[in-house]
């Protein structure tokens, strides 16, 4: 059975007490993480989730609460000896910026010798490209992050998970979850529309477009949380495991 797991449901500022970003999509096969938020790491040793196992990390867009856990989960494999690949698959320039994140908290870090390969993989418009067991499409969407950001639509054992990172509403999320088993999309206030982040009527409003089988939402902020009683769809929690 494949699974989808919120790691981490929360958005930057740790609202409502959650971990940042971070999805693991688990099967048969070796496990997939979608974004790997700061503090992710500290999430899936809390959750009993073994960090060796992951073979690939797929990143919507270059934001500390999406991206800077890596250098904890590359140290990690470091010195508990990890000895399997690691693929990152990303916006181009997620292999300077992991790096430098590395070099930053760690002088050096990026430079080690290491048992296991980190690959980078850049995502392109509209392409599949493999990461792991899985086969990842990037949709360029409307999020600044001083690189492009995308929504990712993953091919995993069968299954179909698409996941819309940080935007606001752009039309390249019905490609990303059209034919999708599961669509996580971000919802980060009830119904206040604002440059970069998508809002729960928004989405409400296009949900007959998307053609997704489900919909879940995540990223929301205190005003969101306090409004979850008012949202008829499936809000995703620390933990929360969506069998597929």
């Amino acid at each position: 059975m494949v699974t989808l797991q919120f790691i981490g449901s929360g958005d930057a500022f740790g609202s409502g007490g959650r971990f940042q970003t971070c999805i693991l999509l688990r099967g048969a096969g070796s496990p997939v993480l979608i974004d790997c938020g700061a503090s992710s790491l500290i999430a899936m040793k809390r959750l009993g989730v073994e960090p060796l196992d992951v073979s690939a990390i797929v990143l919507t867009h270059l934001h500390g609460d999406h991206y800077a856990g890596i250098p904890f989960l590359i140290l990690d494999g470091q010195f508990r000896h990890r000895a399997t690949p690691l693929t990152i698959a990303g916006p181009p320039g997620s292999r300077e910026r992991i790096n430098a994140a590395m070099e930053v908290m760690f002088p050096g870090a990026s430079q080690v010798a290491r048992r296991f390969a980190v690959d980078f993989v850049d995502l392109v418009e509209g392409e599949a490209v493999a990461a792991g067991p899985a086969k990842v499409t990037g949709f360029q969407v409307a999020h600044a992050s001083g690189a492009p950001a995308f929504a990712v639509r993953l091919e995993y054992e069968g299954k179909i998970v698409a996941y819309s990172g940080d935007t606001q509403w752009t039309d390249a999320l019905l490609q990303a979850a059209n034919g999708a088993d599961l669509f996580v999309a971000e919802a980060y206030f009830f119904d206040k529309p604002i440059k970069f982040h998508l809002d729960f009527r928004t989405l409400e409003f296009h949900r007959p477009q998307l053609g997704c089988r489900r919909l879940v939402l995540t990223h929301m902020s205190e005003e969101m949380l306090r409004r979850r009683a008012d949202v008829p769809v499936p809000c995703a929690d620390d933990g929360t495991i969506i069998p597929l």
